[in-house]
């Protein structure tokens, strides 16, 4: 299967919505869903006054998910959240990762998006020297995607969970450009 990433724009927004409003996703990703919190939330990337990238992945030509990818040192405020638990070395980016139609979920495909977001950072960012990836202690599915990816479980962090019903701990993933 071909995976293939292009940024977002304000034609996807309306996809963005059915996606975060799916149960599986919202569970995670805690957003609001009204055409003003989708032009909130993704309007700053799309017209390139955020530090990050917001991703349509496809597979062989289908959307098929949001993914996301910035350096660490581009939001202060997270980086200092993290390093009493871990070292966040300046070269170091993040993602983040969503399956939207329910119907794609279990089959393989959040970790060849993965495993093709993470090749394609390294490949797109050479000054990234690795990826760190938090995830909340209970996304479960999300862990394994990471393993099955390539990346390797590396400490517990306690911060602040995207979703309030969430525990603040966070389990972080590392995958060095090596």
């Amino acid at each position: 299967m071909e995976v293939t990433f292009r940024p977002v724009t304000v034609d996807d927004f309306g996809l963005l919505a059915r996606w975060l409003a799916e149960p599986h996703v919202a569970r995670w990703w805690a957003h609001e869903t009204t055409p003003e919190a989708v032009e909130r939330d993704f309007g700053p990337t799309a017209r390139g006054e955020e530090p990050n990238e917001d991703l349509i992945a496809s597979v062989d030509g289908r959307p098929l998910g949001l993914c996301q990818r910035s350096f660490w040192h581009a939001y202060p405020d997270e980086v200092a959240e993290y390093a009493p638990f871990v070292l966040v070395p300046p070269d170091a980016m993040t993602i983040d990762y969503l399956v939207g139609d329910p119907a794609d979920v279990g089959q393989g495909l959040g970790t060849a998006i993965v495993r093709a977001l993470a090749a394609d950072t390294l490949a797109v960012h050479q000054d990234c020297g690795q990826l760190l990836v938090p995830v909340a202690a209970g996304n479960v599915a999300s862990q394994r995607v990471l393993l099955r990816a390539g990346f390797v479980f590396t400490t517990i962090a306690r911060t602040a969970p995207d979703n309030p019903v969430d525990p603040p701990e966070h389990r972080v993933h590392r995958r060095l450009r090596s």
